[in-house]
């Protein structure tokens, strides 16, 4: 099991859509985490280009993270059609043309085939658990599967599915919401890390890695003490200079600026700091992913491009402002130091 290998128990979170980079995954493996690679809204050529260049850079284990393709969006077309009309003006005022609203499997049988065949150590699957037939060529080849869930249920169908590691996300978390479906009708408050982390510690003996609102080591150690084998960072390495996240984004998560739960820029619920898109579009935006993730796609690069923060999805979990700016593997060994001292304090409170 590689989380049985880790010299620290700390996870790097994929951070698919830029911020994800071959420097960033091999500096927390060599710093003796686990490095992750985002494979979402890449194609199979490209994943597998910053897969060799990540192995130039470390000898150390290194994860990959896969979309799972959902089915086609609930929201009726005329929907979609309606949100773009309601953005024309914030298309207008950057000078630009919205995306074409569109669905796509994000390339996912030509990943599996690239994966099944040239394996990493672990596979992590995002936005659903994938068949078993799908599961089982992964493990023959060499790779651990990792599932992403957010509710009990969840963790009850990847287990029984044949995940090797449950990565139990909680609400807190920034970015996307890692669920099996994304329905409207749910709870958009979702289950806390804590809470979720011991519902499902007491249904299964597979190892857990607790993600979301983690940025300290006291996080860490938290985690670690409610049942967790590691803890997943993403947002707290947004500000680490081997990540690819853009100008406006790093300066957001620096500030203390409220979270918020959204789907306008997506169509998929995710948690980022609020701005003004957020404001506007909230109410309107229909549960359409990837349709509304293309439509939106040049209005959020005009937004990075121009350094405008109302325009761009500023992902970033609940306690971004917490987040430091040190190079990777200097915050992978601050992050442990603040752990161990952290559950040596807590040991002392119990006579």
């Amino acid at each position: 099991m590689i989380l049985d290998q880790l010299a620290v128990p700390i996870v790097l979170a994929p951070l698919g859509g830029g911020p994800s980079t071959p420097e960033l995954a091999a500096a927390v493996t060599n710093a003796g985490g686990l490095g992750f690679l985002a494979a979402g809204y890449l194609t199979a050529d490209v994943l597998q280009d910053r897969i060799r260049e990540t192995r130039t850079l470390t000898n150390g284990p290194l994860g990959v993270n896969v979309f799972v393709p959902g089915p086609p969006a609930a929201a009726a077309a005329d929907a979609v059609a309606a949100y773009a009309a309601s953005l024309a003006v914030d298309a207008s005022l950057a000078g630009i043309t919205l995306g074409e609203a569109r669905s796509h499997d994000d390339d996912w049988d030509a990943k599996l085939s690239l994966l099944g065949a040239d394996p990493l150590p672990v596979t992590s699957f995002t936005f659903g658990c994938p068949d078993p037939s799908v599961i089982a060529p992964l493990k023959a080849a060499g790779s651990e599967v990792w599932v992403t869930v957010t509710d009990p249920a969840e963790a009850d169908e990847a287990a029984a599915d044949g995940a090797d590691v449950l990565v139990v996300q909680g609400s807190e978390a920034g970015g996307h919401r890692s669920s099996f479906r994304d329905d409207p009708a749910d709870d958009p408050g979702g289950y806390g890390l804590l809470s979720l982390l011991q519902l499902v510690r007491a249904r299964t003996s597979l190892p857990l890695v607790a993600a979301g609102g983690i940025s300290t080591g006291a996080g860490v150690a938290a985690v670690l003490a409610a049942g967790a084998s590691a803890a997943q960072l993403g947002t707290a390495f947004l500000r680490c200079p081997e990540a690819g996240t853009p100008a406006v984004h790093r300066a957001a998560v620096a500030s203390a600026d409220t979270t918020g739960m959204t789907r306008a820029f997506t169509g998929r619920l995710a948690r980022g700091i609020r701005n003004q898109f957020m404001a506007d579009h909230d109410y309107h935006a229909p549960a359409a992913y990837p349709e509304v993730h293309y439509l939106t796609a040049p209005l959020r690069a005009a937004g990075r491009s121009a350094g405008n923060p109302e325009l761009v999805n500023l992902w970033a979990g609940q306690t971004h402002e917490l987040s430091r700016e040190l190079p990777a593997a200097d915050l992978v060994a601050v992050l442990a130091t603040e752990a161990r001292e952290a559950l040596q304090a807590a040991g002392a409170r119990l006579r």
